[in-house]
């Protein structure tokens, strides 16, 4: 009796054990094949760009290559759901941005959740705007323009990069801040909202620097902030909100890293590391500097730092997307 209760004692303690000696074969083993990694933007565009500098480096960390795959449409909601439905195996994850992880979720009618639908990674990248104008605009700083504005309202146009995009939200809160009225004029990209600033015929714009800096440099527009609490090394001559006249202002687009709801924590720690190994790499780092995108610091690379820093965004944002009753178009 006593030796058949010991052979099924141990027969209990193997069982328990077997999925904790599972989750580490499989964590030492991954990956063992090429990762998907689905960026939500086309191809060529500034967080593409970003997405393929990390990717290449992430390989060096995991032994295995990140394929990407752009998968646009619907303000990136299509990509962020190929992932929500994929394999919670580690060989599927995507770089999401403001609009998929923040924005949608107040905007569409989404077959998932964004926040308890996906396990954080790590964040990535981010980058302010610049608040820039026609050169014809009868202002030379923040505070005149801000003048005009209330001077002329429901008058001045704001280029945006579409209905519930960073420029058009971010567009909501200016007004509330500086209590002023304009229209917005939809585009599908904010190089051809640019393309209609330089002649005038729009009257302003919340653009990244990559696209702004040029054409300020070639005095075709002018720029009143940034919208970060430091000056932006790609244009250091350009003072901050706070330091312009309107402080709290910050607008910014960031990205980070989400794998399928389920994936083992094993696996997500295994990405993580690479993720954090690569953004350490100082050739990495003046590349994304080139692409006028930060890295975000050490401490705020862990997938706790990801999912505080999107709860804290979405409790920022939300409000003031239903309060504009913002609709997808």
């Amino acid at each position: 009796m006593k030796l058949a209760r010991r052979k099924v004692l141990r027969l209990a303690a193997a069982a328990v054990a077997l999925p904790a000696v599972s989750r580490v074969a499989t964590a030492q083993t991954y990956p063992s094949r090429p990762i998907t990694m689905v960026v939500t933007l086309p191809a060529g565009s500034a967080m593409d760009a970003a997405a393929r500098l990390v990717a290449e480096r992430m390989r060096q960390s995991l032994g295995q290559p990140i394929i990407i795959e752009n998968v646009s449409g619907a303000n990136g909601s299509i990509g962020t759901g190929r992932i929500a439905r994929a394999d919670p195996d580690g060989y599927s994850i995507v770089v999401g941005i403001w609009n998929t992880h923040v924005a949608n979720g107040a905007i569409y009618r989404l077959p998932y959740n964004v926040l308890t639908d996906f396990e954080p990674v790590s964040l990535l990248v981010n980058f302010s705007y610049l608040i820039v104008a026609r050169k014809t605009l009868p202002a030379s700083n923040l505070q005149g323009f801000i003048a005009w504005l209330k001077a002329n309202p429901d008058k001045a146009t704001e280029g945006t990069s579409g209905t519930g995009s960073v420029q058009h939200v971010g567009g909501l809160l200016f007004q509330q801040l500086t209590d002023t009225r304009f229209q917005f004029v939809p585009y599908r990209s904010s190089s051809q909202a640019m393309q209609d600033l330089m002649p005038g015929r729009i009257d302003w714009l919340l653009v990244v620097p990559t696209d702004a800096v040029p054409q300020l440099r070639a005095g075709t527009i002018q720029a009143f902030a940034a919208t970060a609490r430091a000056r932006l090394a790609s244009a250091p001559e350009i003072p901050t909100v706070d330091e312009a006249g309107l402080p709290g202002f910050y607008l910014s687009n960031w990205s980070g890293i989400w794998a399928p709801k389920r994936t083992p924590n094993e696996l997500i720690a295994r990405l993580n590391a690479a993720v954090a190994e690569t953004l350490a790499d100082p050739a990495v780092q003046r590349s994304l500097a080139d692409l006028g995108q930060e890295t975000f610091p050490p401490e705020q690379q862990t997938p706790e730092a990801l999912a505080a820093f999107q709860k804290a965004e979405i409790d920022k944002w939300w409000p003031i997307i239903k309060e504009a009753g913002i609709k997808p178009e």
